[in-house]
């Protein structure tokens, strides 16, 4: 039973890769959280961009504090407690944090590949290692 408000995960709903993800963390993690893709999510409410719900998973808290990436990682593992939380805490410390980091930045890039991965995992193209951002 949760009192108050909770923090919310925003992940990207068309990938595939994401989703199996989200879903495999949601029942073996059982982080203390809502879970929504960021396409059914309020993102002004939540103060968030539709950019950088596309490029990393956040995780905004009960009081709008947003994080990414990895972070959003560590905070969802921190929510579940126990040995969770233990791991959760070792991804917000250097080094390990830089390291996480450059492994999730390196999974985002290429989750089109990965095992339940689909075209819809695609980074837009201006958000791509190597890709060329338009000039807005």
């Amino acid at each position: 039973m949760t009192t108050g408000p909770v923090p919310v995960l925003v992940y990207d709903g068309d990938c595939a890769f994401c989703t199996t993800s989200v879903n495999f963390l949601t029942r073996r993690v059982r982080p203390r959280c809502t879970v929504t893709p960021w396409q059914f999510a309020d993102l002004d409410a939540l103060g968030i961009t539709q950019e950088r719900a596309e490029h990393e998973v956040l995780w905004v808290s009960p009081l709008g504090a947003v994080h990414g990436g990895a972070q959003a990682v560590a905070k969802l593992l921190l929510s579940a407690g126990g040995g969770w939380a233990w791991l959760g805490g070792l991804l917000t410390l250097p080094p390990v944090r830089w390291i996480a980091h450059g492994v999730y930045r390196l999974v985002a890039a290429n989750r089109t590949r990965l095992p339940g991965g689909s075209p819809a995992c695609a980074l837009p193209a201006d958000r791509r290692p190597g890709g060329v951002r338009s000039a807005s």
